[in-house]
């Protein structure tokens, strides 16, 4: 099997970019008319192209390091927010009384160990389970519960992801690494502006001897948008 990371899936939406204005041609000659509340995106936004293009003046000036920019973004995206969500996540494995609150009110659920905020006021927390696997997009834009998991990372704002997401999530999944038995069922979940969703990862086997934030270590962003899944303790048995 072949494996595509996120950068290789990214490759794509470069070719999406570059193929946006026959694409948008194509549309005017054909009197398609897009009907949402905010456009589709398959090139950076106005505001991505500012940023970028100034970042790039103040690190040509020397004003700027790029290297810590980048370390800077990442800890967000991967190490401060997510650290979050893993919290939430480890209490729900632990504690069966939290775990059954988080599912019934996410929102209240996760402010219960203080996480809160404008980009996750209405929080719905989904499940995975042997036979249900859960996934969570944007089609839209990049709606993401930034209490929990930080940053939303470039790939999950990408075209390609957003549309495999919805048209074959399980072949998206595969790519990524991720295979599912066939009797698995895969459930798409299309974040909002009003709700944001969180994957409630299934609790990886040999860990009935960790605590809470030993399991906490085991959560990874990827763990709760559902692309990936918990990571498994080393030398435990399936």
């Amino acid at each position: 099997m072949t494996t595509t990371t996120r950068r290789e899936l990214l490759t794509g939406a470069l070719g999406a970019a570059a193929a946006a204005p026959q694409l948008a041609d194509a549309d005017e000659h054909h009197g398609h008319d897009h009907d949402h509340d905010h456009p589709h995106q398959s090139v950076p936004s106005d505001p991505a192209l500012r940023a970028k293009a100034l970042e790039s003046v103040l690190v040509g000036r020397g004003l700027i390091d790029r290297a810590a920019l980048d370390a800077l973004v990442d800890a967000y995206e991967n190490q401060i927010g997510p650290r979050n969500g893993a919290r939430v996540v480890a209490r729900a494995w632990v504690d069966p009384a939290y775990r059954q609150r988080l599912l019934d009110n996410g929102t209240a659920a996760i402010a219960e160990l203080g996480y809160r905020g404008g980009e996750g006021d209405h929080m719905v927390v989904v499940e995975n389970t042997p036979r249900v696997h859960n996934l969570v997009v944007c089609t839209l834009c990049s709606c993401y519960p930034w209490p929990v998991l930080g940053l939303p990372p470039v790939w999950y704002k990408s075209a390609p992801y957003r549309a495999r997401a919805v048209i074959d999530p399980r072949g998206l999944l595969e790519e990524l690494g991720l295979s599912l038995a066939a009797d698995v069922e895969v459930r798409v979940w299309d974040s909002t502006a009003e709700i944001r969703y969180l994957v409630l990862p299934e609790r990886p086997s040999g860990t009935a001897h960790l605590d809470e934030a030993a399991l906490a270590a085991l959560v990874t962003r990827d763990a709760m948008v559902g692309v990936a899944r918990a990571s498994p303790v080393t030398g435990a048995s399936a």
